[in-house]
């Protein structure tokens, strides 16, 4: 963070100071709120959880250099005392951010978010010093500690904002004004929160609404309800995706013998090649998405182009494409998955596993409402019609209706299998596996289905494991 004092700090976030004896002691190191986090100089951030309380924490991280605690109660240590701590730590964000001299970019969609970011953010340094939300930390905490990770040296802010809920990403640029704002897609994640894609573009379009007149809205031109959020902004507006219209665009879009997406990419400032070491073929619209950003903040089409065939996963469990020393490949997907991102990940299994057998380990796609039992259905028969060699449910309910999806498509969905949780899972792989197979490991975030992704690779532990 920007060197603050705790004097300054009490004042931004109207707090009041306890047993601290020198308040012009500036802050210097990071803002947390993992007591395992804390470096000399550091603000930590006292959280009530449901499990933990951070208070408990107040006296080990003082012990361990932290300047100071910001609580909502005396804590008996050098501590900024406030109602709401969730509420002052986004003042204080907003505060650094007003005095930063960077440029924020912020972004948002039902899916590619955290991948799209990683992108931008790996785009943008290869200009620039520049800090980004890391994994998906895009909520009213993870947001405003990104922000304040930020120092006088940064000159782009890349953040994530997610939302469950209208009025949610509102609240989230307010702390932290953007002056590029990019919506990527308008899908069914969360759509049993919402209640409809129209209620989800609503809120996802909040962003651009938030955008200043000197802003840029970057939109989805191949997305209708992304399209159509031109008409909610102040900002100039900036279409990227594979449409004639779009002014950032994709041309030859072709997979290359691994999987991994190859484009000529059109700005108007000129037209270069792209090869990705990144696998699938959606990696091409998110790709669009940061090459539009660049090029608004000034960068070729060369230079784009570089950066982004250079680019590589940053956040575990996306996409991780690992290959044991017995030639199976593993791809861990397992951090999340919706209707959208599912799909994705099917068709991008289908091209890495040609001439090989393929395996597609699938878990619940949750928060979907009533659209729950016909979305796991459709992915069910995805699967077959792309010919996947076996499908592997995995969990309850959702998981027989992916089975039942396969089964019921054609007789392909007879290699479909139902099984209870993820070590029957592991079982199950580890007497059928051989050679040269390729595994997709896919689920929500709740179903932990990495497991089985990470004990597969355990059992290739004893050779040489080449990650790519």
């Amino acid at each position: 963070m920007i060197a603050l004092s705790l004097a300054e700090i009490a004042a931004v976030v109207g707090g009041q100071t306890y047993d601290i004896p020198d308040p012009a002691l500036q802050v210097t190191g990071p803002v947390v709120r993992d007591s395992r986090e804390v470096e000399s100089g550091s603000l930590f951030v006292a959280f009530v959880g449901e499990r933990v309380d951070g208070h408990d924490y107040a006296e080990a991280v003082i012990a361990a250099g932290a300047a100071a605690v910001l609580a909502s109660r005396p804590v008996g240590v050098p501590a900024i005392v406030v109602d709401d701590v969730q509420t002052a730590l986004g003042a204080l964000a907003r505060h650094v951010v007003e005095r930063l001299g960077a440029t924020l970019v912020a972004l948002t969609g039902s899916a590619g978010k955290t991948s799209t970011k990683d992108l931008i953010a790996q785009v943008l340094r290869s200009k620039a010093p520049t800090v980004f939300t890391p994994g998906s930390l895009n909520n009213e905490i993870g947001l405003p500690l990104t922000a304040l990770s930020a120092t006088e040296e940064t000159k782009f802010l890349v953040l994530e904002m997610g939302a469950r809920g209208i009025g949610h990403i509102r609240y989230l640029a307010d702390l932290t004004p953007p002056k590029i704002g990019l919506v990527l897609n308008v899908g069914t994640a969360h759509i049993g929160e919402f209640g409809g894609r129209e209620q989800i573009a609503q809120a996802k379009g909040e962003l651009v609404e938030s955008l200043p007149e000197d802003g840029a809205a970057v939109l989805n031109a191949d997305d209708p309800l992304v399209r159509a959020m031109a008409s909610r902004t102040k900002a100039r507006v900036i279409l990227f995706g594979e449409s004639d219209e779009a002014d950032v665009r994709a041309e030859n879009v072709r997979l290359t013998e691994n999987g991994q997406p190859a484009f000529s990419l059109r700005t108007p400032s000129g037209c270069s090649d792209v090869t990705m070491r990144l696998y699938g073929e959606h990696h091409v619209s998110n790709a669009l998405a940061a090459a539009a950003v660049a090029h608004e903040l000034g960068m070729s089409a060369d230079e784009i182009a570089r950066a982004l065939s250079e680019a590589g996963s940053l956040s575990r469990w996306r996409m991780e494409v690992t290959e044991r020393p017995d030639g199976v490949t593993v791809v861990n997907d397992a951090y999340n998955a919706n209707p959208e991102s599912m799909r994705a990940a099917l068709r991008a299994l289908a091209s890495m596993g040609k001439g090989r057998r393929t395996w597609a380990v699938l878990g619940q796609m949750a928060e979907l409402g009533d659209a729950a039992l016909a979305e796991h259905d459709a992915v069910g028969r995805l699967a077959v019609r792309l010919n996947v060699g076996k499908l592997v449910a995995v969990g309850g309910r959702e998981a027989s209706w992916l089975q039942l999806g396969a089964y019921n498509e054609g007789s392909w969905g007879e290699e479909s299998v139902h099984v209870s949780d993820a070590q029957a899972a592991v079982d199950l792989l580890r007497s059928e596996l051989r050679p040269g197979d390729v595994v997709l490991v896919k689920a929500s975030r709740s179903v932990g289905l990495e497991r089985v992704a990470l004990a597969l690779l355990a059992d290739g532990a004893e050779g040489e494991v080449s990650a790519r």
